[in-house]
């Protein structure tokens, strides 16, 4: 079986990792070289976006 594209675009992916300073190591060493625990900081921040961005969404429409 397939692997499933994953659900963050690459851009956020890069983004989230140029925030957490790790974007050198996926720039000189690939995705495979990020520790767990910056592995766990960048889907900890990606979850931090998302939930902003629905609370964003939700303050737009009139209740």
């Amino acid at each position: 079986m397939g692997r499933n594209k994953g659900i963050m675009s690459e851009e956020l992916k890069y983004e989230i990792a140029r925030e957490l300073g790790v974007d050198h190591i996926v720039s000189t060493e690939g995705w495979g070289a990020v520790s767990s625990r910056d592995c766990g900081n960048m889907v900890a921040k990606a979850i931090e976006i998302a939930e902003r961005n629905i609370a964003n969404q939700n303050n737009q429409f009139p209740k």
